[in-house]
């Protein structure tokens, strides 16, 4: 195999011990929007207040954009100094193939496995018991993200939940507002999908799908009812017109659309707006139905290099993003939620704190992409683009969905 044989060359290659100094260090990433921005600028100052150089090497679109290209570059033997990747199996390869740093000693010295909650985020860096990668945060699919000022205009009361929310779509077209955004990227049709999955029917019927991967489940009648939710989001989302994600967040906070589902970054691009939780928008994690919350999120994966001096500022970066001071400072712009249960997020938004609440009770559920490889989640993603985009009719959809899950791995 191309990638296993590049991984020996690369560890028969590694340079032997030398002066260690500080360093220039490219880091991928495609946290782009603006409150991504704004995170990625607090991550990149901390890491060069400790002498070394941030290189940024920002992905204009999405991580089915970027990830691609990040992968190449490792495999192909021009790898950068570090490359976000989401927590679960999208370096899995690249880990097993020797192809990313080991950074056990770092989280060791850390205490990660004392202060990294909860456990599953560093067990999705773990592989044959050594630590691959540094969680910096957790992000939740689950959310509702509603303009206070659409349903004012429509004159309706801004909506507790998803029912209230379908019951209050028609006062919204009367206005001339687009119910509920959506882009057309296919991740955010296939993350929509899956949030009334696990929101309207359940963590139980969620789990059963995704990490029994029961295809008898998969074509019965509970599936059959989020697949009829979907059909109406699916006319509820006809017109929205716009294809990155935040662009459909732009909507909603400029009272174009009257709501959007999408991960907790969103409220990035409202603090960025300047815009209020409770005054100018409002969240309900869970759809305002069942607040259980994926912890997913993402991490920053170390390429083996041969430098030792980049090896060293590799270390670093790691540190740094375990850091107290960081992990809140990046996570207020960011709009996740730390990856540490230890420090004090008292300047957090309400919606923030709703999610930290929810996460503390343990009311959360592994993501999609811990559950399922990267190629079922691209069968997916594929699925439900075409779905949303398409009159593909709810009985074919759910035909094709469950073979997905039949050969999921």
């Amino acid at each position: 195999m191309r990638i296993r044989a590049f991984a020996a060359a690369m560890a028969a290659t590694v340079a032997l011990p030398c002066f260690v100094q500080a360093a220039d260090l490219e880091v991928t990433h495609w946290w782009t929007s603006g409150g991504e921005a704004a995170a990625v600028k607090e991550l990149a100052s901390a890491f060069n207040a400790t002498g070394n150089k941030w290189v940024d090497g920002a992905i204009a679109g999405s991580g089915g954009t970027a990830r691609p290209i990040m992968i190449s570059r490792i495999t192909g033997g021009d790898p950068m100094g570090a490359t976000q990747f989401n927590h679960g199996r999208q370096a899995e390869e690249l880990v097993q193939s020797g192809l990313m740093r080991d950074l056990s000693d770092v989280a060791e010295k850390g205490k990660w496995k004392e202060v990294i909650k909860p456990a599953n985020l560093l067990d999705s860096c773990t592989f044959e018991g050594k630590i691959y990668c540094a969680p910096i945060n957790i992000h939740s699919w689950q959310w509702l993200w509603l303009s206070n000022a659409a349903f004012k205009t429509a004159g309706v009361a801004v909506p507790k939940d998803w029912n209230e929310f379908v019951a209050a779509a028609p006062a919204l077209k009367k206005a001339g507002i687009q119910p509920l955004a959506l882009g057309g990227q296919p991740w955010q049709a296939n993350g929509l999908f899956d949030t009334l999955l696990i929101s309207l029917g359940g963590k139980d019927l969620y789990e059963k799908v995704y990490k029994d991967k029961d295809a008898k489940v998969a074509a019965g009648p509970e599936m059959a009812k989020i697949f009829a939710a979907a059909d109406k989001a699916r006319e509820l989302a006809k017109g929205s017109n716009v294809q990155d994600w935040n662009q459909a967040t732009n909507m909603v906070l400029t009272g174009k659309a009257g709501g959007q589902v999408m991960g907790d970054w969103a409220q990035g691009e409202f603090s960025l707006a300047g815009k209020t939780a409770g005054t100018d928008y409002t969240c309900l994690p869970g759809l305002g139905i069942n607040d259980v919350l994926t912890t997913n999120g993402d991490a920053i994966y170390f390429p083996l290099l041969k430098d030792e001096a980049k090896s060293e500022a590799q270390n670093v970066l790691a540190e740094t993003i375990v850091d107290p001071k960081l992990q809140v400072a990046f996570n207020l712009k960011k709009g996740s939620v730390p990856i540490r249960g230890d420090i004090d997020m008292a300047a957090a938004n309400d919606c923030m704190k709703k999610g930290i609440a929810i996460i503390a009770k343990g009311n959360t559920a592994t993501s999609t992409d811990q559950l399922v490889s990267a190629d079922t989640q691209k069968q997916k993603e594929d699925l439900m683009s075409e779905f949303f985009s398409s009159s593909i009719s709810v009985k074919d959809a759910q035909a094709r969905f469950v073979d997905i899950i039949s050969s999921a791995d």
